[in-house]
């Protein structure tokens, strides 16, 4: 198999010698007055005069006849070609290759069809191409090998091609893949220092273990050895062993091709110091600043990890100050007698390079100005990488993008410049969100919301939500320019409308009818620092029942608003007579209108990554909400939210956060406190997972048909926490995580009750996907530390879609 397409070069370009050899002897040598081409059927008469290396009036020998069939069997496109005299006329007959109607690719699933089909067409095997059956042979070599490569040892390739009318032809590929051969047995051998596991820790290929089903890490693969081996030099050099060598590798497979065995044959060397460190050549800044950056020191244990953070930390120095190609390259000087190392670090800054255009792919939603916006690098300006790397973070933290991708291409001919090219790959802008829940005592409840972070590719945000489910019904409308101005000024406003049943949300007997309008504004501070205030009115319409609204919460609106009417009043025939009158009764329902000017205002810092799924940065927010002077109720609340990602590694980020809540009433509304209806809550998904929504901290007991009913009141205080880990590249997708996590927290109906005794606490797994239908997030806690009393919901679940 592997001279088959040799042999058949051969034998084509030897035909094709003897035939030209051979029709040349039916003529004698001739002037051609005219040529004429027969035999075409769809390729046209002046692509073949293109190659065809005789023109009219030339005189045609048997030599030149000879090279006038082989350059036309070089173009490929015919199975035979011959010469012709007809007088002075040369006539060259061709029969055409078949082209190519379909291409078909069957049983691959390791390799993509559309990569495969990519591949094809770089060869020439493409739909509407010529059929070449070498190019057959080409690709069956070479998915074979790429399936080798794999660890697929037994696959077998196997193309089919069907002769169709009008000359031509089906292409079918027929894949059978095999099992992967799997990895028995690893052996380093002439390691003395450092044992096989240890070695071994990072690499990709292992022998089979209880994860294998689905990290495939037993699964032989040529390349994942290679870098496997890289990584064993790379933990010997970054140890002092300057003369670690590979000595050899042997990788032995099974008769059944089933089973694979691996041997590495190594020679550590002795461990190697450093002597002396020197910075040389052009190094733009000065000497001992750049001297400043350097990580290597004399007198310790060589460590080529060391001089590589070095030698990018310069070249990224020098890069932020326009030196876009800089080159920091470290010499080694070995003395292999004393086992020393002295480094010098030679630095070549090259050109100071300018940005000559900046230009954005991709977003064919999302106007130019819109990302452009975002960009801290800018035309005409000297290049900066920390510069374009800070573009980058703000772009992916717009959310609107699933990837971007830059690029800095040199512009050809003016080595001092180079252009900015961001590649982006849009993500769904519009977004319905379905939430479902569920619970043993209240059954299902949904939401639905609608809203358009990237309206019609402007950036502004707008959002429409409409919420009907056991407890609540709500309309609210909102609208967000983000740059209201140049300098990141963003103003919107908020309109909303609600009904809300308590009983039915974990939370004490009560109803209201909220109306509100409020217009926000933002202030961007620096690149993570921003300040937000909004200012609005609120008109609350709370109703309470007398005998099942919990009897402290009417005291309270009693105490500072006063009493109210009962309703509703009724007139009841007690006797049963017409002719007296009736006996009114009044119902136990108070109705209280509440209406408050409020303002809120907070500052963020917020250096996190990405938008969706960030793996580094922290997140800080303060913020205050006030009720003003001449409310109805006179009232603050203080939040406080944190969050921090720790990249452990690339398949481990680790987030701790907080976020803590205090709210106290003031002026006339005096000591009474904060408003029930405003207080804090924990429990459920986003708090404390694995307690039902809302139902920890304070409650109330109502006995109702020889029943007691708790209710959950909220408080004044809340204390709220959580430890993450993500585990990033369990799954290919980038939207797509699971996680197990730790949270505690609880509510305090005063901050001066808190007391680290009453913290409940949940364990459990955790998956967030972005996926294709929107959000989706599902948790499963189990609680350890909780009481009697508390509401255990171990799976909790949300999700949402996308248009």
């Amino acid at each position: 198999m592997t001279h088959r397409p040799t042999r058949r070069l051969l034998a084509l370009a030897l035909a094709a010698a003897l035939s030209g050899t051979t029709l040349a002897q039916e003529f004698g040598a001739f002037q051609v007055t005219d040529i004429r081409v027969d035999g075409l059927q769809r390729i046209s008469s002046g692509t073949v005069f293109s190659y065809l290396p005789v023109e009219r009036g030339e005189t045609l020998t048997r030599a030149r006849a000879g090279e006038a069939i082989r350059a036309l069997y070089r173009t490929g496109f015919f199975s035979d070609v011959s010469l012709h005299r007809e007088g002075g006329i040369l006539v060259v007959k061709v029969v055409e290759r078949p082209a190519i109607n379909s291409i078909s690719i069957s049983g691959n699933k390791d390799i993509k069809t559309e990569e495969l089909l990519k591949g094809l067409r770089g060869i020439g095997l493409a739909e509407g191409e010529t059929y070449n059956p070498l190019n057959v042979d080409r690709v069956t070599q070479e998915l074979t090998r790429q399936y080798n490569n794999r660890g697929k040892y037994s696959v077998t390739i196997t193309p089919k091609v069907t002769t169709l009318p009008l000359n031509r032809v089906d292409v079918a590929i027929t894949i059978v893949e095999g099992k992967a051969a799997r990895i028995r047995d690893i052996n380093i051998v002439g390691n003395r220092v450092f044992g096989d596991a240890e070695l071994r820790r990072d690499w990709e290929s292992n022998t089979s273990n209880w994860l294998s089903w689905y990290r495939r890490d037993d699964q032989y693969s040529r390349e994942k050895l290679s870098g496997d081996l890289e990584k064993l030099t790379n933990y010997y050099l970054d140890r002092g062993y300057v003369d670690f060598n590979v000595d050899s590798t042997q990788v032995a497979i099974s008769p059944d091709r089933r089973d694979m065995t691996i041997a590495a044959s190594v020679s550590e060397g002795e461990v190697y110091t450093i002597t002396g460190v020197q910075v040389s050549g052009e190094t733009v800044l000065p000497q001992e600043e750049v001297e400043r950056m350097v990580l290597v020191k004399p007198g310790q244990v060589f460590s080529r990890r060391l001089l590589e953070m070095t030698s990018d930390g310069i070249a990224a120095v020098l890069g932020n100050i326009g030196h876009a190609f800089a080159e920091v390259n470290p010499v080694p000087t070995i003395d292999r007698e004393k086992k020393e190392v002295s480094i010098n670090f030679v630095v070549n800054p090259g050109p100071r390079v300018q940005v000559r255009r900046i230009t954005f792919k991709g977003n064919d939603t999302t106007h130019d100005e819109v990302l452009r916006r975002e960009m801290r690098q800018f035309e005409g300006t000297w290049y900066s990488q920390a510069a374009i790397d800070r573009s980058k973070i703000r772009l992916q933290r717009l959310g609107y993008f699933e990837s971007v991708e830059i690029e800095t291409p040199a512009v050809a001919g003016e080595p001092d410049k180079v252009d900015v090219v961001i590649s982006v790959k849009e993500r769904q802008f519009g977004q319905f969100q379905f939430g479902l829940g569920y619970s043993q005592l209240f059954g299902a409840t949904i939401q639905l919301s609608l809203s358009q972070n990237n309206f019609l590719g402007s950036g502004n945000r707008t959002s429409i939500s409409v919420q009907r489910n056991s407890f609540s019904e709500a309309l609210s409308f909102s609208f967000l320019d983000p740059y209201f101005t140049d300098n990141g000024v963003s103003v919107g406003y908020n309109l909303n409308y609600s009904e809300n049943d308590y009983r039915e949300f974990n939370i004490a007997n009560f109803t209201t009818s909220n109306a509100g309008f409020e217009a926000v504004f933002g202030l961007p501070l620096s690149e993570t620092d921003s300040i937000s205030a909004s200012i609005g009115i609120d008109k609350v319409d709370l109703t309470t029942s007398d005998g099942s609204t919990p009897p402290e919460l009417i005291d309270y609106l009693v105490n500072t608003l006063g009493d109210r009417a009962r309703f509703p009043v009724v007139c009841v025939d007690v006797d049963l007579d017409p002719s007296t009158p009736c006996e009114e009764q009044v119902g136990g329902n108070r109705l209280w209108t509440i209406n408050a000017w409020r303002t809120q205002f907070g500052w963020a810092r917020d250096s996190r990554n990405d938008f969706f799924a960030p793996t580094a940065g922290t997140y800080n927010r303060i913020g205050a909400e006030v009720a003003l002077p001449g409310s109805d109720l006179e009232y603050y609340k203080l939040f406080y939210d944190f969050s921090k990602f720790w990249p452990l590694s690339r398949a481990l980020v680790v987030e701790t956060r907080a976020s803590l809540g205090l709210g106290d009433s003031y002026g006339k509304t005096g000591n009474a406190g904060l408003p029930f209806f405003k207080n804090f809550y924990a429990g459920g998904p986003g708090s404390v997972r694995g307690f039902e929504q809302n139902s920890l901290g304070p409650t109330s007991s109502l006995e109702f048909v020889n029943q007691r009913f708790r209710q959950s009141l909220g408080g004044a205080f809340k204390a709220v926490g959580s430890v993450e880990a993500y585990f990033p590249t369990l799954f290919d997708s980038r939207g797509a995580r699971i996680s197990a996590f730790m949270d505690f927290g609880n509510v305090w109906k005063e901050a001066r009750e808190f007391g680290s005794g009453d913290l409940r606490v949940s364990a459990g797994l955790a998956l967030q996907w972005q996926s294709p239908m929107g959000p989706i997030a599902i948790s499963w806690a189990a609680p350890l530390r909780k009481e009697p009393e508390d509401r255990i919901e171990r799976l909790q679940f949300t999700f949402g879609g996308q248009f």
